[in-house]
């Protein structure tokens, strides 16, 4: 049976944990997280803003500093004793704090009836070198269903508002990943701007969590217009999102019908066939927003900062859930998983505390991952149970370079039945969809400056004549992927 975030908690001041960090904005819940362990504990608190305070009042007490406030406790005398330390990151890297602080862990520790476990409630993450042994970082879980259920009825109470109990389902599917203060607000401003609450406030759901997003600076929303007619081919990767899209869509049925979560996706295949795009067009495809992660910008210089980054740039994509995380040309994201020292440690930690989260995740966050170079993947990520399934893009076939033209032609207004596309699929065998998207650039733009101004079938195969495609200039690293693709069990989506 999995422990609740308090019994969680007393677990670890049973066990002599000294000094536990929980981060967290929310400190009015955290307070009411302390206090819930806290039998047979004395409570004391300092904060930034107001120095040393009663823990259940408020009230300013002494005018001390965070120094002398710490060795008040710092003797050898029987005690059972709760430190609170509020927004006290700024003073972590003082020696003197940090050599309180150690010299308080120790006695815990080794010294007979000293029990005193210091909290340290920060808004920020920083764990100084000489304290990280000492340190147990403590994660708030977000609420999970039946919880964020119980808070909107209650608030429906609170307001005398009559709710109907589809309403509350389809609202906490959309609320997962936000904290109680968090859904209290936004359900709050629904209210107020309608004067009830119905299944269409999904949408401010999703406006506020993009306000997430953007405080993070950990993640990218991707704006974008493609859907599945955007892509030439690939019907059977197609197919598959489709039927995704009829539960992720539908999360609240397809949940009581006891359908798991969707997890996500891995496409790998050659270079410019329709990976990126197929991750706009699922977005669009899933109603989602779409957020990038860049696995370089969650490097920190500190030691845990890197991780802590990691889980704040999940945290959010689980906050702005339901959404497509998508992690482009994986194998780079995560290069030098296994190797020694320095950057490599910390992406095989990271690597290590991503998978673990693929895994075990229930969030609605679909992960989209594309791959150009399977072999440079760590060998985790193609075992099953990662992804739902793994696709292989490889070059377009005859058919679908042909849809590519048209697709490329019909986006500028330049399709007629004059231009003969089965000439062009002929000669265009190894061309990828970047290859033929830049072909119809170039003539378009020679349209363009021409006297007649018009795109015909010879122009086209002119252009193509004088191009070469990703088949010729990447002639040996094609042949390499295509080997290396034959060794996997990969779903073809062409």
């Amino acid at each position: 049976m999995e422990l609740t975030s308090s019994q969680k908690l007393a677990s670890y001041v049973d066990a002599l944990r000294p000094i536990i960090y929980i981060h967290s904005f929310d400190f009015q819940s955290v307070d009411r997280l302390i206090e819930s362990a806290s039998k047979g504990f004395t409570i004391y608190e300092y904060n930034e803003a107001d120095g040393y305070v009663d823990f259940f009042t408020k009230a300013r007490k002494e005018s001390y500093d965070l120094g002398q406030f710490l060795q008040l406790h710092d003797d050898n005398s029987p005690k059972s004793v709760f430190i609170v330390l509020k927004d006290v990151h700024h003073h972590l890297d003082k020696p003197d704090i940090i050599a309180r602080l150690k010299s308080q862990a120790l006695k815990t520790i080794y010294q007979a009836n000293v029990y005193v476990t210091v909290f340290l409630v920060n808004t920020k993450l920083v764990i100084p070198p000489e304290l990280e042994a000492m340190i147990t970082v403590f994660d708030i879980p977000f609420p999970q269903h039946q919880e964020i259920i119980t808070t909107i009825k209650d608030y429906a109470k609170g307001v005398d508002l009559s709710l109907d109990e589809d309403v509350a389902y389809e609202l906490a599917v959309s609320f997962r990943g936000l904290s109680n203060f968090e859904i209290r607000q936004i359900l709050n401003l629904a209210y107020q701007e309608t004067g009830t609450l119905e299944k269409k406030d999904k949408v401010l759901i999703l406006n506020e969590k993009e306000q997430i997003i953007k405080k993070s600076g950990l993640l990218e929303i991707i704006q974008f217009n493609d859907n599945l007619e955007s892509i030439g081919g690939l019907e059977k990767l197609k197919e598959y999102l489709t039927a995704k899209a009829r539960i992720f869509n539908n999360l609240g049925e397809a949940k009581k019908f006891g359908i798991d979560l969707p997890k996500g996706l891995l496409i790998v295949g050659m270079p410019g066939c329709g990976k990126s795009l197929t991750a706009k067009a699922t977005a669009n495809l899933f109603q989602a927003p779409l957020l990038r992660l860049d696995i370089g910008k969650l490097m920190g210089k500190y030691v845990g900062e890197s991780e802590d980054n990691l889980r704040k740039a999940i945290k959010t994509a689980e906050a702005v859930s339901p959404c497509v995380l998508w992690i482009d040309e994986l194998e780079k994201a995560f290069a030098g998983v296994g190797g020694t020292g320095g950057g490599s440690d910390i992406t095989t930690r990271l690597f290590g505390n991503f998978l673990t989260w693929l895994q075990e995740k229930e969030s609605s966050v679909y992960v989209l991952a594309t791959s150009n170079d399977v072999s440079k993947l760590p060998p985790e990520f193609l075992r099953k149970g990662r992804f739902d399934e793994l696709f292989l893009v490889d070059l377009p076939q005859a058919e679908e370079r042909r849809k590519i033209f048209e697709i490329h032609l019909k986006k500028r207004g330049k399709f007629t039945h004059d231009i003969d596309t089965i000439k062009l699929l002929k000669s265009t065998d190894g061309y990828s969809g970047a290859d033929i998207e830049a072909v119809v650039k170039e003539v378009i733009e020679e349209a363009f400056v021409s006297e007649d101004k018009t795109v015909t079938t010879a122009k086209i195969l002119k252009t193509i004549s004088e191009t070469k495609s990703i088949s010729v200039t990447l002639k040996d690293k094609i042949d390499d992927l295509k080997k290396i693709f034959e060794r996997f069990d990969f779903k073809s989506a062409n």
